[in-house]
């Protein structure tokens, strides 16, 4: 089957997927990102050389406790906020050093919590952040996102010829990053007139957040698989790679997000 095609098809369902799984009960969201969470820490545990038995355990655990169970409460909250961001932050300047060197395994660890479990309590808290599932609102962030990857390439493969980080990520272009941003603040407004109602501020800063630090997280992984000399992080979406390439953007700005809209309700 023509590459293109398999690529396209693998991708229509997983989102047909995820689109359902996500509007159709609050449980199926929860069993959907679940295993989501489960795939990617299993293919992050691959890249960085960790052991996935301990990793999955712990992950399930701290899903189950943080994500299902465990009632909303500030101080949590605030605690499981500044434990991604300092990751997060810490990621981010590892990402600008010129080296390739590995992580030790104390870091390992401490990625392994922040990088990739926490984000994913935070996209399940998110759809829940007005205490009542808002199934909706994680579908116009997917939107938002996919808005932004698209249209970056679009405009990059267009017109793109400033490299934005070369040493990591060849493809990707200035003119691409500025792209997807105006798409994205573009797809912003028409969510906040029309699908989901909030303030036309809150969308486009939503839409800012996710342009910037969703690149940021796809560069961040892109320097994880070339410390680990690999092309994608697995293989379980023929054409697509791994389930951390797809969710790459989104468990970068979950915990922004998350932070942001925590903002918004203390404030309102």
């Amino acid at each position: 089957m023509n590459e293109n095609v398999t690529r396209s098809l693998s991708g229509l369902v997983y989102i047909l997927v995820l689109v359902f799984a996500t509007l159709y009960s609050r449980e199926s969201f929860l069993i959907l990102f679940g295993l989501f969470m489960l795939q990617t820490v299993r293919e992050f545990c691959n890249l960085i050389l960790l052991p996935r038995i301990p990793a999955l355990l712990l992950a399930a655990l701290f899903y189950f406790i943080f994500g299902c169970f465990l009632p909303e409460n500030k101080f949590t909250d605030f605690g499981l906020i500044a434990a991604s961001l300092f990751v997060s932050i810490r990621l981010v300047f590892w990402l600008f050093k010129g080296n390739l060197k590995l992580i030790d395994n104390q870091a390992k660890w401490v990625n392994l919590i922040g990088y990739i479990i926490l984000p994913f309590i935070f996209i399940v808290k998110i759809s829940s952040f007005d205490l009542s599932f808002e199934p909706t609102l994680i579908i116009c962030i997917f939107i938002l996102i996919w808005t932004n990857d698209t249209f970056a390439y679009i405009v990059g493969k267009s017109i793109g010829k400033n490299k934005l980080f070369e040493s990591i990520s060849p493809k990707k272009t200035i003119e691409g990053f500025v792209g997807g941003v105006v798409f994205a603040i573009i797809a912003s407004i028409i969510i906040s007139k029309y699908y989901f109602k909030m303030p036309v501020y809150v969308w486009v800063i939503t839409a800012l957040i996710i342009s910037f630090f969703g690149t940021i997280g796809d560069l961040v992984e892109s320097k994880f698989k070339r410390v680990a000399n690999v092309k994608d992080s697995g293989s379980i979406m023929p054409g697509h790679g791994g389930m951390l390439d797809r969710l790459d953007s989104i468990i970068f700005v979950s915990p922004f997000l998350f932070l942001f809209y925590k903002i918004i309700v203390y404030v309102s």
